[in-house]
């Protein structure tokens, strides 16, 4: 299923984040969330089949790349703003030599988390309308 059909099948749906909340109870402090991770969740609450439902994830989540690799930001309400960074060529030192090494400029990604998410992870009850 291409792209623009799997992105507006799930508007169609018109699926409400707050209506589909995964029960996260049983994970531990040391797992990590995978995509088949997510494409099960999204075949638990939405109700599509499992291949349906890994290629949604992979397409929301090619989405997510090609606006990063184009320089865009990708801002998710309520959970946060993924943007890439130019970083300028510098001098770096080893620290175990003490020996100074340039570091070529790059590109970095940076995650901001909403207040929403902060205070979600901390346990507190926030407002849904974020303006961040």
């Amino acid at each position: 299923m291409p792209k623009s059909e799997t992105m507006r099948a799930a508007g169609e749906l018109e699926l409400s984040v707050a209506e589909h909340t995964v029960d996260v109870s049983h994970r531990t402090a040391q797992r990590t969330v995978t995509r088949v991770d997510l494409a099960e969740a999204v075949y638990r609450c939405v109700g599509l089949s499992r291949k349906e439902s890994a290629i949604l994830v992979e397409s929301v989540l090619d989405e997510l790349a090609d606006a990063l690799i184009g320089g865009e930001s990708v801002k998710l309400s309520s959970f946060g703003r993924f943007l890439v960074r130019a970083k300028s060529e510098r001098i770096g030192r080893n620290p175990k030599t003490g020996i100074e090494v340039p570091i070529t400029q790059r590109r970095v990604m940076v995650f901001k988390p909403s207040n929403v998410l902060k205070a979600r992870i901390n346990g507190l009850a926030v407002a849904d309308d974020e303006n961040d």
